[in-house]
């Protein structure tokens, strides 16, 4: 593996001079991609101090892919596609189950147990087991979603390729994320927490404890919290203006369950909801 990362590496420091095409170039960066089709590598992970750890070569070998690679045609029954990455293929085997409409491209992992309704999750990306990726949610590259996860409907989980160094979205296991939300820009949502819908959670976006008025973050829901969007009112020159903040009504004990019916009650008092 050490040896595969220097080629990669060693591909990148002279990607200016690659010629479109290079079979050995070519040969070196699929290896890397389909260890990360696999599995058996990931773009990002939490290490044991709790910090995300990026592995910057997986993502040079991505960004690589599509300076060697040409612009190919694919026609799967009634439907064309122009792109220079080929579409995931052999989700029975995976054991995963994708709707008509859904797709993932070449390079993204799925998890047995995965259920992609129309949607999409694209290279780089790592969904795990038994997540819900539900109708026009979108996992963007390299983000790390966990397992029992459900994204719903017109989710958006950010992707990043460059710049060099920028952490991606990690949805840690058995979050719920509710419809129309956004989490991007390298933004983190911790085990078992639950963002009512049409949130929007950036990396710089403050979280507070809605008890206590402490900023518990920036761009990190902790987990258990159920969190909702909401504003706070910030003076400039040109007069009062609301930015947008993310406000934790409650925590979840460890170990509970989403309960959507509690859920939906809590979140209906500040005019909200999960999905």
């Amino acid at each position: 593996m050490a040896d595969l990362e220097a080629s990669v590496h060693e591909l990148w420091l002279r990607r200016g001079e690659l010629p479109r095409r290079d079979a050995d170039a070519l040969r070196t960066v699929s290896n890397a991609i389909d260890l990360l089709d696999s599995g058996e590598l990931r773009v990002a992970e939490i290490g044991a101090d709790g910090s995300v750890i990026v592995h910057e070569w997986l993502r040079e070998a991505i960004l690589l892919l599509f300076v060697i690679s040409d612009v190919k045609t694919t026609e799967l029954g009634p439907f064309e596609y122009s792109d220079k990455i080929p579409l995931k293929r052999g989700y029975a085997e995976l054991g995963v189950r994708v709707v008509p409409g859904a797709s993932a491209r070449w390079g993204a992992f799925l998890d047995r147990g995965v259920v992609m309704m129309p949607s999409y999750v694209n290279i780089g990306a790592r969904v795990g087991e038994n997540t819900m990726v539900d109708t026009w949610a979108t996992v963007g590259s390299c983000a790390q979603v966990g397992a029992r996860v459900h994204l719903a409907g017109g989710v958006g989980i950010g992707g990043v390729l460059e710049p060099p160094n920028a952490v991606p979205v990690v949805v840690e296991d058995d979050v719920l994320i509710g419809s129309r939300s956004m989490v991007t820009e390298g933004a983190r949502v911790g085990s078992g927490a639950v963002i009512g819908a049409g949130t929007i959670l950036t990396g710089s976006v403050p979280v507070y404890d809605a008890t206590s008025g402490e900023e518990l973050s920036r761009g990190h829901v902790p987990p258990g919290a159920v969190a909702v969007g909401a504003s706070r009112r910030r003076q400039f020159d040109g007069g009062e203006f609301f930015l947008p903040c993310v406000l934790v009504l409650r925590w979840l004990a460890p170990g509970e369950r989403h309960d959507k019916a509690k859920l939906n009650e809590l979140l209906r008092e500040v005019g909200v909801a999960t999905a």
